[in-house]
């Protein structure tokens, strides 16, 4: 018989709760058998969502990990699924690039808002020590 899994299995692997599972299976991602009122999940359901979890970390939307997952083809190489994730995952990289780059101007910007405010506290700490000393 092959392996099985229950939610609860599947949850203390992954360190997800059940509803994370529960919610993957509303959205249609995972759709378990049921023995009575237990969900018994295939190992390729393990995977699936071995898949999904992966795809949550590099970032992808729930939408972007359906498309690939459902390209899986072994009989042909899987060849358009490996292009449309190297796809995603260059998308990914150029959006995460664009955001360094953005996170860098505005530290740049923050550090010249920071010194002009601090010499302008100086500037008018100065002025206010040495007012009406003249007069």
């Amino acid at each position: 018989m092959a392996a099985s899994y229950t939610i609860s299995d599947l949850a203390a692997e992954f360190d997800i709760t059940t509803r994370t599972i529960r919610f993957y299976e509303e959205k249609g991602l995972l759709q378990p058998r049921r023995q009575g009122s237990v969900r018994v999940y295939t190992p390729a359901d393990r995977t699936k969502l071995k898949l999904i979890l992966r795809g949550k970390r590099l970032g992808f939307s729930l939408d972007e990990s359906r498309s690939i997952i459902e390209m899986y083809d072994p009989a042909h190489g899987n060849t358009d699924q490996y292009n449309s994730l190297l796809a995603k995952i260059r998308e990914k990289r150029h959006q995460l690039e664009q955001q360094l780059h953005d996170i860098e101007v505005m530290m740049l910007e923050l550090r010249e808002a920071e010194d002009k405010a601090l010499e302008a506290m100086a500037a008018s700490s100065g002025k206010k020590t040495g007012k009406g000393a003249g007069r």
